[in-house]
């Protein structure tokens, strides 16, 4: 069987859809499908951080580059501006339109992700021109997410993106989301819509799982990784980094993003000496890192269209065995509260979350508890060795038509 993956992020950016599309295309190749990636040349969160060659570190695909296409995008960097950010997908769109419709290659299996939306019409069409099968893969409620962040509310534009998305909904052969908390958004668009739906969520491969001792116990240490943007209520992070100081608590933030610039000025202008940066490095790099640490946060905006989310960052921090301090709320509240993973404030409550932070902090055996309930979720429930069956066992039945 031969697939085509279309996807904007890829090996070796970094991020949760990165890894994830990553991670998909060398599980299948270890499989014995014959795998093939249309993607872009690395941008996210910035092109020059690429030149480093700490980031490409996954020997498998850098011996077999002849199976990856990447295409060169004139825009070379993230914007928070949303006609510029638009104008941006618009180009990546064109390009892969272009490529697919002169491509000579054959395919079984077309498996394109989204967001954004306009790379998952790239899917629809090498849908019909190599007459394959579609499968869409959801890792984001898209527009749902754009009025999340209060970006962009002009009505009759999020009506036709309403409107496209529907149309991929229908068009797809099968859907895969990441998200559990995805379900009722397909159940409210078309009661038929949950027959084609395959949970397939971010994960861990076994070998990521990292055991560090922690390097100096009299430091109680909280980590920040991943994005801060327009999604992860900067404010409340740049208040929790002032009440975390005046706790002599110290916080790690491996971040990028276009409100990373805003959080770095805050900590400036407020000394919080408490505050330490570390640049973005490569996933191993990132886990041995944040596993020298004792809790991870996550904030997200105060919105409903988040209550479905699962944040990367969460399984990236039980994969290294940190037990989570968020503020989040719907879904991914009731997964870290019932597995005894972690503590959630869903009242935006910066107090709220010191409060858990310190619980945690002078209460080692609830935070080896807590560790241990971490490593037995991820062995459970995401890890990719297992995981992937799900993926390979529909693709078997693609292929039985």
């Amino acid at each position: 069987m031969k697939i085509l993956i279309i996807t904007q992020n890829f090996y070796p950016e970094i991020g949760s859809a990165g890894n994830r599309m990553k991670t998909i295309f060398l599980m299948l190749k270890q499989k014995g499908y014959h795998v093939e990636v249309l993607t872009t040349e690395p941008t996210y969160p910035s092109r020059d951080i690429y030149s480093q060659d700490g980031f490409w570190n996954e020997r498998d695909i850098d011996l077999d580059r002849k199976r990856i296409t990447r295409l060169s995008v004139r825009n070379k960097k993230y914007s928070s501006n949303f006609f510029s950010r638009l104008f941006y997908y618009l180009e990546i769109m064109l390009k892969m339109f272009f490529y697919v419709k002169k491509d000579k290659n054959k395919y079984d299996v077309v498996f394109v992700t989204s967001p954004p939306i306009f790379v998952a019409f790239v899917g629809l069409a090498a849908k019909y021109r190599y007459k394959a099968k579609l499968l869409l893969d959801i890792r984001d409620l898209w527009p749902e997410s754009l009025k999340g962040v209060g970006v962009f509310n002009r009505s009759f534009i999020i009506w036709l993106f309403e409107k496209m998305e529907s149309a991929l909904y229908k068009k797809a052969d099968r859907i895969i989301i990441n998200s559990e908390g995805f379900i009722d958004h397909f159940k409210n668009k078309s009661e038929g819509l949950t027959k084609k739906l395959m949970f397939l969520p971010n994960a861990a491969r076994r070998k990521e799982i990292v055991l560090r001792e922690r390097e100096d116990d009299s430091v109680f240490n909280v980590v920040y990784a991943g994005n801060i943007g327009l999604a992860q209520d900067v404010t409340m992070l740049m208040q929790l980094a002032k009440k975390l100081g005046e706790h002599h608590i110290s916080l790690n933030v491996i971040g990028y993003g276009v409100q990373k610039q805003t959080f770095t000025d805050f900590v400036r202008r407020h000394h919080l000496k408490n505050v330490k940066f570390i640049k973005p490095m490569g996933r191993q790099d990132c886990l041995n890192r944040m596993s020298l640490c004792d809790v991870g946060i996550a904030t997200l905006n105060n919105s409903r269209v988040f209550e479905t989310v699962l944040p990367g960052k969460i399984i990236d921090y039980l994969t290294c065995k940190l037990p989570v301090v968020a503020s989040l709320s719907g879904y991914p509240k009731k997964l870290i509260e019932n597995e005894k993973i972690g503590f959630v404030t869903s009242s935006q409550s910066v107090d709220e979350m010191v409060n858990h932070i310190l619980k945690l902090y002078h209460d080692p055996k609830l935070l080896r508890d807590m560790q241990s309930n971490c490593g037995k979720f991820i062995e459970e429930n995401f890890l990719w060795e297992n995981n992937i069956n799900k993926l390979t066992n529909l693709l078997d039945q693609i292929a039985k038509g």
